[in-house]
């Protein structure tokens, strides 16, 4: 049953906000306002890069939270206020054994920007839809930034074909997640969407039970947990439903927006 008392709500973007066509329902627009006039903050909380975000969300994008890159970067009105990073070392490590996986795309995220090496026209098409600050360079290992995520697409599945030499190498010491059906991320140990969240609970001084969140995914997972209002999509990996305590309709049927209606209309 939904409460009235909730004070923040997070929701994940591909496969749960956003539709079959990676598009934004423009009657979202309408529902933020009213959660915003009820005192409510909202947060987009996705894999995709901040500056991606920013982009979706541009009318919005000085009110509204930004938990960024897997939990890695969370930004509010151009500010960070946490975030999650990785040594050069580590890095190094990664990507060198991310470039023995035949297939394997890269992409080094940044907090300034992302970083690809490949040519793969392919591979630079899908990196566009999340990155939309990306920088093409002759040596990933030659980069300069904060680093907060490695991000691995393997367009034949990241679940099959990255994930078991990735998690066997790195899962004892850092965050290995399989993000979407050809997406792997590796991160901080700390890093998580669920860790960002409650972050903010401690900052900003709202509790779990007061914590709404919607998703698809096994990033999502750590998210859920630290909701009490945490929703499954319909569309929803089996292993996301079973973590939810409630379940949402579809992304194709914008099920995040139907339950809004409902707790503003309660």
């Amino acid at each position: 049953m939904l409460q009235p008392s909730i004070k923040f709500i997070a929701t994940d973007m591909d496969g749960t906000l956003l539709n079959e066509h990676s598009q934004l329902d423009p009657a979202f627009f309408d529902v933020y306002q009213q959660l915003e006039e009820k005192g409510i903050m909202f947060a987009a909380a996705s894999g995709r890069q901040y500056y991606s975000l920013i982009e979706t969300f541009a009318p919005l994008k000085d009110r509204m939270m930004f938990i960024a890159e897997n939990g890695t970067l969370v930004m509010h009105q151009g500010k960070e206020l946490y975030s999650c990073t990785i040594d050069k070392a580590s890095i190094v490590t990664i990507i060198e054994e991310a470039r023995q996986i035949e297939g394997a795309h890269i992409v080094l995220c940044g907090k300034r920007s992302a970083y690809v090496e490949t040519n793969n026209q392919d591979a630079l098409k899908e990196f566009s839809k999340y990155y939309h600050r990306c920088e093409q360079v002759a040596d990933l290992l030659a980069v300069e930034d904060d680093f907060i995520k490695v991000a691995i697409c393997h367009f034949d599945g990241s679940q099959e074909h990255v994930n078991p030499s990735i998690e066997a190498k790195f899962g004892a010491d850092y965050q290995v997640v399989v993000s979407a059906k050809i997406w792997l991320d590796v991160m901080n140990a700390e890093a998580s969407k669920g860790a960002a969240l409650k972050h903010l609970q401690q900052t900003l001084d709202f509790t779990h039970e007061q914590t709404m969140s919607f998703g698809d995914y096994l990033n999502d997972l750590e998210m859920l947990k630290e909701s009490y209002h945490s929703y499954a999509m319909e569309n929803a990996h089996e292993t996301v439903k079973k973590t939810a305590r409630f379940m949402a309709p579809s992304n194709k049927d914008s099920g995040v927006l139907t339950v809004l209606r409902e707790l503003l209309a309660s």
